[in-house]
Parts: structure tokens; sequence; C-alpha cells
């Protein structure tokens, strides 16, 4: 009985934290997925009062984080499952500002105050609000701006270039060793990996600090020294 008891308050506790959570908003939430940054907190306050309290019965507050981490993995899989349902777990980005139009209504929604926002636009480089045509802030609490079209940088496709498209480089030297894999996976091997360490005026690999061959096989190198 006092096993339910134990689950039912931690369910309950779960419940508590939502609501909370949700009523101050997602400004603090940042990198973490909405529900994922106050379980986080909660499993790690349990924890450190797991550690503590060691006079008192261990497995009531184990319990509590398996049930929060349960939680956790159950809400990821229904968002995964039910796309929908993402929208009420972690909320949905919302438009402040659109062709010069600032909305009141949808900044005190997403309990964001005016000079937060102006912040969140200098950060993002936009000094003036005429730069830009919409912004959006997220539900992860970052702010999404689409600047007007006079204000964007140039492209290639403004001037009807068509450049050859760009590739991933490929680790091939970390930390003085060669990675053989990757060497491969590019077609290299050590032979052709030491001519162009030498034409480069190093003896071996164990100089490099890190080595990246990206596009035509063109070799980076950055020296274990400074």
């Amino acid at each position: 009985m006092e096993f339910l008891t134990v689950i039912l308050a931690s369910l309950f506790s779960a419940a508590v934290l939502f609501i909370i959570a949700k009523i101050i908003g997602h400004k603090q939430v940042a990198q973490l997925e909405f529900f994922d940054y106050i379980t986080g907190i909660t499993i790690g306050s349990i924890a450190a009062e797991l550690a503590t309290t060691l006079d008192k019965p261990w497995w009531k507050p184990t319990v509590s984080m398996i049930v929060f981490g349960i939680i956790t993995v159950v809400l990821s899989v229904l968002t995964r499952k039910f796309p929908r349902s993402r929208k009420f777990i972690n909320g949905t980005p919302t438009i402040i500002l659109n062709d010069g139009k600032l909305y009141r209504k949808n900044m005190k929604k997403a309990k964001l105050e005016l000079s937060e926002f102006l912040l969140l636009c200098r950060q993002e480089g936009y000094f003036n609000l005429d730069d830009i045509q919409t912004a959006v802030y997220e539900y992860n609490g970052k702010l999404s701006i689409l600047p007007m079209s006079t204000k964007r940088p140039l492209n290639p496709e403004d001037m009807e270039l068509s450049p050859e498209p760009e590739h991933i480089g490929t680790e091939v030297i970390m930390d003085g060793r060669v990675i053989g894999d990757n060497l491969k996976r590019k077609g290299l091997n050590e032979t052709w990996l030491q001519k162009e360490l030498k034409e480069q005026g190093y003896k071996n690999a164990k100089e490099i600090f890190l080595g990246i061959c990206g596009d035509e096989n063109k070799l980076t190198l950055y020296p274990l020294k400074d």
C-alpha cells in the first residue's frame, strides 16, 4: 500500500510541475525539450535527497526517480507517434512580429516582455525592427527571424550563379592519430596522407592536432603547437 502511495505521489507531483512550468512559460527551457527540463530538475532534486537522507528508507526516492524517468520516456514516445500531442506538451511557436506589426497578445501569451524581445533581436544581429519581416518565438525559448528581402544576405541565386555543392569535412587526424576508417571512406590511404603532410611541412601525423579532408581532397591541418 505504501509503495502505491509513493507512485501516486510522484505522478501527482509530476502533474503539478507540468502545470506550473506551463504557467511560467518556456523562457528557461533553452536547448531542452519542455518536459525534459522540469523532469531533469526534479530527478536531480530527488537524487540529492536520496544522497543526503541515509537514515530514511532509500527505496522511496528511488521509486520516484524511476517513475519520473518512465514518464519522460512515455511522453517522448507519445510526441513521436502522435505529433499533435507535441503542441500540448512542448507548446507551439508564436509569431511576435510580422510585416511591421507587433502582436502584443502573442507576447503576453508567450510570457515575453518587450525588453526581452528587443534583447533577443539584438542577439540575432538585428538592432532595427524595420529590418525584420517576421519574428517567431520558438517553444524552446529562442527567436527565429526572417529578415526583410532587402536586408537579407546576397546569395548565389540572386546573381544567377550555380556553385558546386559543398560537403562536410572528414576528420582524418585527431590528436596526432590517423583515423584509417575515415581515410578509406574518402577513398584515400596513409601514403596519400603522408605525402600531403610533407608538402605542408610536417614530418608525420604526430605533429597534427586536427586534420580535416574536405572537397576535392583538400587537407586542412591544425598543428599541435600553437
